[in-house]
Formats: structure tokens, C-alpha cells, sequence
């Protein structure tokens, strides 16, 4: 049910709510200009301070968070899996449809557990990189990411980019980047918590795509 223009549920979301909340999405809430801005920058430097401020000086806050998961192209093969297949976002009190293409333009809710109700954050993939600059192995460099753009119903109006990256010593890294602003009421009130939110969610996306990356009983799709 949509409730003071945000979509909620007092259960796990059904796949048809979810359909339901992206029809009443309608577009991006954000700025057309900034549609893509937090794309990598190149497989071996995927922003620059430039960026962030200038995303800072038009009032959003920017968001990072970065862990290394390994060493070597079976990891970054894993970590690129995880992404694929949403596992980094399967933490059981949020997740997304694993059936979802990662592709431009795929829209798609990140369900989340806050207190009683779920809520359902409308996103649509705003673009897909895969530079494999190592021709196809991890050596050399590479990275593979994806942002999504927050739609009409999100609590936020920005972007958030998951991305694997493979360094030039064939280091592996996972990455969560955000710039957002409030674009509800709720969240101008509440935008600490909103922030605490965040870090946690980055967090744990981290813990869900080291346990994936460790476990070695599924092969990477």
C-alpha cells in the first residue's frame, strides 16, 4: 500500500506489490543531468574528489564504503557472481528479486525491514560497466559495476553504485557508493538515522558478498 507517498508493507512484499510499486513510480527524482554521475571513472580509479565535491556542493551527501574481499581472477569472477545474482543484497531484512536482469534501464525494489512495516524503494539501473581491462583474468586491472537511480516514492534522491574491482597488485575490492539527499519529508526529519541506515547497509552488503566469495560449494554463475 502506498501511505503518504511512501510504498509499505506489514508483511515480506509480495512480488505483486513490488509490480505494483514500480508502476506508480513513474521517473527518476533526480536531476536529468545527473543521471549516471556515479559512474567508475576507469577500471582503476572509480571517482575522483572532483566528483564528490562538485556532488556535494548541489547538496548531496556522498556515501563509501570499501572492503577487499581477496586476491586473483576466481575472486573477482565470485565477487562479479554476487553482484549478478543480488546475493550482496540477500541480508534477509532487505533484499531485491534475484530474478532481476542487471541491465539499464531494469527497474527493481530493494525491500527493507524497518521496525513493523517493509518498505519498498523504487530503482531503475541507470547503467552497466565491465571493463576488463586484464583480458578477462584479474592481472591488469578490471572492474564491473552497476548504479541504480532512485525513483518517485524513494525516501532518497540520488544514486548508489555496487562495484568489484581488481587493482593492479590483483587485489580485489568491493565498493558501495552513494550520493543522496532527502526527497521526503520523513527523511529531511530523520536524515541521521537515515545516514546510520546507510553505513549499516553498506556494512552488511559487504559481509554478504564476503560470505559468498568464501563459499566455495557453488560455482559462480
Amino acid at each position: 500500500m502506498a501511505w503518504g507517498g511512501l510504498f509499505l508493507s506489514l508483511g515480506r512484499p509480495s512480488p505483486e506489490q513490488q509490480k505494483s510499486c514500480l508502476a506508480s513510480a513513474s521517473g527518476f527524482n533526480y536531476d536529468a543531468a545527473l543521471h549516471g554521475a556515479s559512474t567508475p571513472e576507469s577500471a582503476t580509479a572509480l571517482t575522483t574528489e572532483e566528483r564528490d565535491g562538485a556532488l556535494a556542493d548541489r547538496g548531496f551527501s556522498v556515501n563509501r564504503s570499501r572492503v577487499l574481499v581477496g586476491s586473483g581472477a576466481d575472486t573477482f569472477v565470485r565477487a562479479k557472481s554476487a553482484l549478478l545474482s543480488w546475493k550482496h543484497l540477500a541480508l534477509g531484512w532487505a533484499e531485491v528479486d534475484p530474478d532481476t536482469p542487471v541491465k539499464a534501464g531494469a527497474r527493481f525494489c530493494i525491500c527493507y525491514k524497518e521496525v513493523i512495516p517493509w518498505v519498498m524503494f523504487p530503482l531503475e539501473i541507470a547503467y552497466v560497466t565491465d571493463d576488463n581491462s586484464g583480458r578477462g583474468r584479474a592481472k591488469g586491472g578490471g572492474v564491473f559495476a552497476f548504479g541504480s537511480g532512485t525513483l518517485q516514492g524513494h525516501l532518497l534522491a540520488g544514486e548508489e553504485r555496487f562495484s568489484v574491482q581488481v587493482d593492479l597488485e590483483e587485489r580485489v575490492w568491493y565498493e558501495v557508493f552513494s550520493f543522496s539527499k532527502p526527497a521526503h519529508p520523513l527523511s529531511a526529519l530523520c536524515y541521521p538515522y537515515v545516514q546510520f541506515r546507510q553505513r549499516h547497509f553498506a556494512r552488511e552488503s559487504a559481509k554478504a558478498m564476503l560470505r559468498h566469495v568464501a563459499d566455495r560449494s557453488t560455482p559462480p554463475q
